[in-house]
Parts: structure tokens; sequence; C-alpha cells
């Protein structure tokens, strides 16, 4: 199939919707919608085999900072983005980003992207079960340092070797470790996306910097062609979900949410299990 002809760019834009909505409705950066989309249409384009994977990765993570940015202000307005907790927990992601991508390049895919399916379904459970007061206190103004960094260093790390915002472990972490209110931890989340997503497109960008077999509008392994034909619409839908998440009580967006990442890790795991 031509990678130019209708049918494949409607896929992506309704593609970019969707992570959109994703992005703003529960504070992540869509990339878990839009990797294996990326993946699947990238065969079907032609793409060289041995780089597809690490396109699709260095696509999403450029994607996800125009989304990110516009899912944090839509959240700003609303009061739920602190900066001064988002900027201590990027410090820890930068240095997660560099773990992240050396673990991408040592160990296991399979095994990592088991043990990551396992602690989603996990942290799902944990978070749907939460009014038998399995999840401690809210406290919005509680900010114990080494949670902090801890929280941005994890975010890092997945966000680079998965091709992701990590959204899907910081809000958790922000809600368990953090004692943030849901809806907080969400704006904080979509604002720590946009450096660690920041930080991931870069190194995509020179690790794929030279390599040969690259599509037509790579740089390195980030295809500005694709980015600019998603990122349009994820920015629109992004903020079409701050506004229905503001609409939803805290228990509701708590569950969805739950039940959003306990479906990706039981996804992930059976992906594990089958490879």
């Amino acid at each position: 199939m031509d990678f130019f002809s209708l049918p494949i760019l409607c896929l992506f834009a309704l593609v970019g919707m969707l992570a959109g909505l994703l992005a703003g409705l529960f504070g992540i950066g869509g990339g878990i919608i839009l990797i294996p989309i990326f993946v699947a249409v990238f065969r079907i384009a032609g793409f060289s085999p041995e780089h597809i994977v690490h396109i699709a990765f260095g696509t999403s993570l450029a994607i996800i900072i125009p989304t990110a940015i516009s899912s944090t202000l839509g959240h700003r307005k609303r009061g739920n983005v602190n900066w001064r907790l988002v900027g201590r927990m990027a410090c820890g992601s930068v240095a997660g980003v560099a773990v992240g991508s050396s673990l991408a390049a040592v160990l296991s895919g399979a095994v990592l992207k088991g043990l990551f399916g396992l602690m989603q379904i996990a942290t799902g459970a944990r978070m749907f079960v939460h009014r038998s007061g399995h999840l401690p206190p809210e406290e919005p103004n509680y900010a114990p340092p080494l949670p902090i960094l801890l929280t941005g260093f994890t975010v890092g790390a997945f966000s680079s070797f998965f091709g992701v915002g990590g959204g899907v472990i910081a809000v958790p972490m922000l809600v368990i470790l953090l004692r943030q209110p849901i809806h907080q931890a969400v704006g904080n989340s979509s604002a720590l996306m946009v450096v660690s997503a920041l930080i991931g497109t870069l190194s995509y960008v020179l690790h794929g910097w030279g390599r040969g077999g690259l599509p037509p509008y790579s740089l390195g392994y980030v295809n500005l062609l694709i980015a600019a034909l998603v990122a349009p619409a994820t920015i629109v839908f992004a903020r079409l979900g701050v506004r229905l998440a503001s609409r939803m009580s805290s228990d509701k967006l708590s569950k969805a949410f739950a039940l959003f990442i306990a479906s990706i890790g039981v996804y992930m795991f059976l992906k594990f299990l089958w490879d």
C-alpha cells in the first residue's frame, strides 16, 4: 500500500485523535496507542524492518511533546499543575532517560515488557480498590525529596525505553508515592512528560543520526512527516480530554485510569508470553 494513500493518511489522523483524547483525559502521552499502530503501518508502508521499532519510538516521542504541552496548558488553567514539584521530578527524569536508553541496548525488551505489564496490572488493581483504604490519604503539599526524584527517574527511564510519555507510570506514582489528588496527578504528569519526551526525542535523533535505510523526511529515528500529520490531531483532542477529565469525579477518574492501565498491562504481558 502507498504510504501517502488516503486510507493511510486517514488512519494516522484517527490515531492522533484517540492518542490526544487519552493524553488529556489520563495525563499520558498517547504513545501506548501510537506505537502499535505505527509499527503495523510502517510494515505496510515498506519501511526497513531493522528500523521500524526505533522509528515508531522516536516519532511517538516527538508527537508527545506538543500533545503534552497542550494537555499541560489545559490542566494549568484548572490549577492542577505544581511547577515546583514538576521541576524537581524533572531532575530525576533526566537521569532516568540516560539509564533507560542504556537498558534498551543491554536488556531483553521482551522481559522488560513482561515485567512492565505485571507492574501495570498490580498498580491498576491497587488504584481500583482505593476506597478500601489501599491508597494513602491525599496530601497535595506532601513533597518528600526521595520519592519525588524516584518518580521522575522512573518516568524518564520508561519513557526512553518504551518510546512513551511515561504517564502510565507517572500518574500512579504521583497518587501512591506523592499522595497527589488524581486531578493534580494527571496535570503534573502532563507537565513532566514535556521534559521526558523532549529529552527522549533528542536521544532517538542522535542514535539514528547517519543510519542508512531510513525513510524520507527522517531526522535520525524521528520521521518529521508522520509527526506533522499526527501531531495537530493530538493537540486538538488533548484539550477535549482535559475537559472530560475536569467533568469527572475523582472516584470515577481514578477507576477509569485504573482499568485503562490494567488493560495495557494485560496486553503487554500477553505479548511477552506470545513473543
